[in-house]
């Protein structure tokens, strides 16, 4: 019989989906067939599967480390943050409307059915489910709607796990208080504490863990070190947004971190690199004067466009492109490159028939409409011109999600692409503007840094053009790199965690 185990947080980031991905890996290390699941994600990070579903990164990232194929029953439920009150609802991978939060919040209970028919799906075909929760379990105003929490523990007769981040401080009164807010069944619920991010001796900790086992009757399973390990995270509160590099880089990277960016993942190949620093910037300030600009994908491409707009981000990045920096945009990104955005219907920037001017630097034109596309794809470079040339040939795979369908010259396409799991012919993707010194590209294809050789071309192109050799970047190939990196999380979980008692509670359930 399938069993199950959830992970909770005492608060955000506190290490749910990390704990949950090493949890996978073990289990999978151990020879079972597991699979993550977190009944609703709210994420601007996304994933196409296969049958061009819609889920959250973070359950890709969990299914890779348990060694199988990412499916949207593991994620039934994601939230994209349209405005800092309202979500695209995307229910079983396909996007179902736009709702403001008090909406949804009366909504979800509806929502139950699909999650069950996806819990129950995924747990018929693997031995243990390793499910995630989100937030916290003590947020008392929400408590009475819970999907993804204790409601969730219910829904599949899980018990509980609670993680908490010491970095922050006051980890004791987080995890009392968190428990003192549950009501008693749920409290009943939680079998194991699991402190995260600890650094120092465990010594000086225990007297504190003591107590806290005596005060609250519940087993401190484990304190895991502040983990050293390269995995994805999730969007909103990655490290990666705020991280300072660009000191001794020989290659400088600038991605602009507009206000709804998605798929920063997107970036993570050429941050492997020796020598290279990938930026997020927000300002003129910060931008300075990189090798490369990236315009990354967008939930709200005008709206993000307008926002640079304003902040002289554009004028900035239009004055860089036609001096010689080059220039890349994917999804939203390349739709503001194009020469205009037409939104008849209001779906992006919420202003039915308005017509807003891109930046005039690619020959495209976009038009959002109603239907959303999301599918996986394959393909190659055509002959691209300019500084990347070196990428003529070179196959991908990668996937689309996006609302726009953009009209370009197939002339200046820059690769061509087919469905990978559907039916459809190879259509012109993406476009390319190159003359003299001006080097810039577009394409709609997530993960296309990914495939073998891209990443490195790209480095090699901007390290010829300052003087430089490849040779002073090593190459690594990203998906046995991602592989170690499980690896690596899941012996620091087992040296770290009493697995012992870990197994007993999930053999035990509730």
């Amino acid at each position: 019989m399938t069993k199950a185990i959830m992970v909770q947080g005492t608060m955000s980031n506190a290490g749910k989906s990390l704990v949950t991905a090493g949890l996978c890996r073990i289990f999978h290390q151990d020879g079972y067939k597991v699979a993550p699941f977190k009944s609703q994600n709210m994420a601007l990070n996304s994933f196409i599967t296969a049958k061009g579903a819609e889920m959250g990164r973070a359950q890709v990232v969990q299914a890779e480390a348990a060694g199988i194929e990412p499916d949207v029953r593991m994620n039934p439920i994601l939230l994209k943050p349209t405005s800092d009150s309202g979500s695209q609802v995307i229910v079983n991978g396909k996007a179902i409307g736009t709702m403001p939060a008090a909406e949804y919040y009366k909504y979800k209970k509806n929502l139950v059915p699909d999650i069950l028919e996806a819990f129950r799906s995924l747990s018929a075909e693997n031995d243990v489910i390793v499910i995630e929760g989100a937030g916290s379990p003590a947020e008392i105003n929400l408590k009475d709607q819970d999907i993804v929490n204790m409601g969730m523990a219910r829904m599949a007769k899980a018990p509980v796990l609670l993680v908490a981040d010491i970095d922050r401080g006051g980890v004791f009164a987080s995890i009392y208080g968190t428990l003192l807010l549950l009501e008693p069944e749920e409290r009943a619920m939680v079998k194991g504490v699991i402190i995260n991010k600890f650094r120092g001796d465990v010594k000086i900790l225990q007297p504190g863990l003591d107590m806290l086992e005596a005060k609250t009757g519940i087993p401190v399973v484990g304190v895991l070190p502040m983990l050293h390990v390269d995995i994805e995270d999730e969007d909103s509160l990655s490290d990666r947004l705020t991280r300072e590099k660009g000191k001794g880089a020989l290659i400088d990277i600038a991605v602009i971190q507009v206000p709804r960016m998605s798929n920063y993942t997107d970036f993570n190949a050429l941050e492997l690199l020796d020598g290279v620093s990938v930026r997020y910037v927000r300002s003129v300030e910060e931008l300075g004067e990189p090798d490369m600009i990236v315009l990354p994908g967008t939930k709200n491409t005008i709206d993000d466009l307008q926002w640079m707009r304003q902040n002289g981000l554009e004028a900035s990045i239009i004055h860089k492109a036609g001096n010689g920096t080059v220039l890349f945009g994917i999804c939203g990104g390349y739709q503001m490159l194009g020469r205009s955005l037409a939104d008849p219907f209001g779906f992006d920037s919420g202003h039915k028939g308005s017509v807003t001017a891109g930046m005039g630097l690619l020959d495209t034109t976009t038009e959002f409409i109603e239907n959303k596309r999301t599918i996986q794809m394959k393909g190659r470079f055509n002959e691209v011109k300019g500084i990347f040339h070196g990428l003529t040939g070179k196959e991908f795979y990668g996937y689309e999600i996006h609302s726009g369908v953009t009209h370009l010259d197939p002339a200046k396409a820059l690769t061509t692409a087919e469905p990978v799991n559907e039916e459809g012919e190879a259509f012109a993707e993406g476009s390319q503007n190159v003359h003299d010194e001006v080097n810039i590209y577009g394409t709609y294809m997530h993960g296309l840094f990914d495939a073998e050789g891209v990443a490195a071309t790209v480095v090699e192109a901007l390290l010829a053009k300052k003087g430089l050799s490849p040779d002073d970047v090593k190459v690594i190939d990203y998906k046995t790199y991602k592989e170690h990196q499980y690896d690596i999380l899941a012996q620091s979980l087992r040296e770290n965690l009493d697995m012992k008692k870990i197994n007993a509670i999930l053999q035990a359930g509730l």
